[in-house]
């Protein structure tokens, strides 16, 4: 698959950067759960760690599963939480675009949330990770491969497939599936998905655990520590 580095929405490409800031820059809300500001019904939640105020801090971006909510992936996250400002977007439809028509709408909507982030945060982009579960997992590993000069970090827990249109880039990426998934089975899933990833050269750390289609908090330790790492 060829390299790629322009395109919008329909191609999958972001165009949002983060800005250079200073060391000691101020966090411009306090520690919690806030909107994201995605609009209408399905409009998102940003969670500022509780932390000291200032300087710049890893962004993760968490995307839920089918039928899933920004509230309800950030209860599966665990400790991933901890490691930085975490933005949870919503998809317009149950699921991400992708699978429902192609790329575009929800590319849109989530450049759009990570440009007002990058204008009002001070963000590390050493430590800029793209992450999900199941449908969101899928859905951020695609545009992880297809964005690697924007994430530095991909965390995909029980993904079902990789989609992207190009690859950009050579992001990190962490991966894990419960091998007793009843929901996306490991065998024709991550076990398919992992050796051609190594192949294609990136960093990658699979982890394979005893469970079901689920985040244990053990594994999201690992992811934890995997980003926080670099």
């Amino acid at each position: 698959m060829g390299e790629t580095g322009t395109g919008g929405p329909a191609a999958g490409r972001l165009q949002a950067r983060p800005r250079r800031v200073a060391e000691a820059a101020p966090w411009p809300l306090p520690p919690g759960l806030h909107p994201l500001g995605q609009g209408g019904a399905r409009d998102g939640r940003l969670r500022v760690p509780a932390a000291p105020g200032a300087g710049a801090l890893p962004l993760i971006v968490m995307l839920h599963g089918h039928g899933g909510g920004a509230e309800r992936m950030l209860r599966r996250l665990g400790p991933v939480a901890e490691a930085g400002l975490v933005a949870l977007p919503e998809s317009l439809g149950a699921t991400w675009d992708v699978l429902e028509g192609g790329y575009g709408p929800d590319v849109a909507r989530l450049d759009a949330a990570l440009a007002r982030l990058f204008a009002a945060w001070p963000v590390d982009p050493a430590r800029l990770a793209i992450g999900g579960f199941s449908d969101g997992a899928s859905y951020a590993l695609s545009l992880a491969l297809m964005n690697g000069d924007l994430f530095s970090h991909a965390l995909a827990f029980s993904p079902g497939f990789a989609a992207p249109l190009g690859i950009e880039g050579r992001v990190r990426i962490f991966i894990s599936h419960g091998r007793a998934d009843p929901i996306l089975p490991i065998g024709t899933c991550s076990r398919r998905l992992v050796p051609g990833l190594r192949r294609a050269g990136f960093p990658l750390r699979y982890l394979e655990f005893e469970g079901g289609h689920e985040i244990p908090e053990a594994v999201a330790r690992e992811a934890r520590d995997f980003l926080l790492a670099g």
